[in-house]
């Protein structure tokens, strides 16, 4: 069976990748993977530019052994691509430049709008593809619109991480593994006899791996020690570098005593100051009001809206009012109040299963007053 339909597919060396092959030839594609190179250990320097070597080096070697041995076992051609530049140019970069402003970003947003749906997509078109494939749990309804939709898998779902994507990329976009969960995944991995059934999922920066996260950035980024201090002004501790924490944060903050524990409630970027407080859920956590702007939006235009929102990935659903203030910013107000929402990260919108659009959460408000880290 063949409907002529020529696919490119992300193979990273994984099993949803793996089983997204398996998926994409039983419904009579031509396919072929492609194993992206994103991450180059010799561009590892130190604030002052030298090279810096690692010991836990993402393995990005093993992954591609494992990529063409499925390959192999499919009978499918695997390339390798390499796109190191331009995720030093295009993720990288705005990763750090944002870490230096006191933000926290997510670099998986932008390595997909970027990377994996960009330059993957160029190559891909230049090697013929009709459409190019990832493991993703997401899916999308190409007729008569064009929707970006949750996966099925509601603990897998990666939509959150798809909602910079245009319209023009999800047009060439297949998500085989979409209608499935990752135990269905697994077993069918299995049952095509592929070693890769029980490979571990893979964590940490996207291609980047897992790391020691905070001695990573201090590799790119000068240490600038401060004072932690509660919102009343009483200094209790000191800090590495503000960059280095994230709000609702509690490990890593190196403060005891008796009594609840201690949270990273904000930053004072012009003072250099770390805000702390007992308790996860101490007043300062809670914002109600957020402005978000790079806005992606993939629905119908509007004024004011009512929907859902996640502004984190892990995040459950809050019931949001967007007023849109410009075609790049919305005002969202969410009346029920939520916790540690986070300048740097993406504010997505969803009407039940629908992706509506998503952006990077600016400013964080508490009612009209607007807080001042």
């Amino acid at each position: 069976m063949s409907n002529n339909k020529k696919v490119i597919l992300g193979l990273s060396g994984g099993v949803d990748s793996a089983v997204a092959a398996i998926l994409l030839l039983q419904q009579g594609y031509d396919v072929e993977g492609a194993f992206m190179r994103n991450w180059d250990s010799s561009l590892n320097q130190d604030v002052l530019g030298n090279p810096h070597v690692y010991d836990d080096v993402c393995p990005q070697e093993k992954d591609y052994i494992d990529a063409l041995n499925v390959a192999q076992k499919l009978n499918i051609k695997l390339h390798r691509v390499d796109f190191v530049e331009e995720y030093w140019q295009k993720v990288f970069t705005y990763f750090i430049e944002e870490y230096k402003s006191g933000r926290t970003p997510n670099p998986d947003i932008l390595c997909n709008s970027e990377i994996k749906f960009k330059s993957f997509l160029e190559t891909a078109e230049l090697m013929g593809a009709d459409f190019i494939a990832m493991g993703h749990y997401a899916r999308i309804t190409h007729y008569p619109n064009i929707q970006l939709m949750r996966g099925i898998d509601t603990k897998k779902d990666q939509s959150y991480f798809l909602s910079q994507l245009k319209k023009h990329q999800l047009k060439k976009a297949l998500f085989p593994i979409g209608e499935l969960n990752k135990n269905e995944v697994r077993e069918i991995a299995s049952k095509n006899n592929l070693d890769v059934a029980t490979k571990k999922d893979s964590t940490g920066v996207c291609f980047i791996g897992e790391r020691k996260f905070q001695e990573f950035l201090k590799n790119y980024i000068p240490t600038k020690p401060g004072d932690m201090m509660t919102p009343d002004g009483r200094k209790v501790g000191r800090h590495e570098g503000i960059m280095y924490y994230t709000i609702g944060q509690r490990h890593g903050l190196k403060l005891g005593g008796a009594g609840s524990p201690w949270y990273v409630l904000g930053k004072d970027l012009q003072r250099n100051i770390l805000l702390v407080g007992r308790g996860g859920n101490h007043d300062h956590l809670y914002s109600n009001r957020a402005i978000i702007n790079n806005i992606n939006w993939l629905s119908e235009d509007f004024l004011e809206l009512q929907c859902t929102a996640k502004f984190r990935y892990r995040s459950a659903d809050v019931k949001v009012i967007i007023t849109k203030l410009n075609n790049d910013t919305f005002e969202v107000y969410y009346p029920d109040k939520a916790k540690a929402v986070t300048p740097g990260q993406a504010a997505v919108f969803y009407c039940d299963e629908i992706v509506l659009g998503g952006g990077t959460i600016d400013k964080v408000y508490m009612d009209e007053e607007l807080r001042k880290y």
